[in-house]
């Protein structure tokens, strides 16, 4: 199995950025396909992300407070 980078995705019609309030995993965590990874909070809602697949995770690209494309 390959490594597999997930983006942001659309969280809303016309929204191009969001604010990293919570991640609900952690490095070497185990997570099956929509197991919620983080929250991200728009200037209309906080929105939860799923896992598009199932794996682990290796690494975390952004820290709590850090807004993400």
């Amino acid at each position: 199995m390959g490594e597999h980078v997930i983006k942001l995705p659309d969280v809303g019609e016309g929204v191009a950025e969001a604010e990293l309030v919570e991640w609900h995993v952690k490095v070497g965590d185990l997570v099956r396909e929509d197991a919620v990874l983080a929250a991200v909070m728009t200037d209309k809602a906080t929105v939860e992300i799923p896992s598009p697949v199932d794996g682990e995770i290796l690494w975390l690209g952004a820290e709590i407070g850090d807004t993400v494309a």
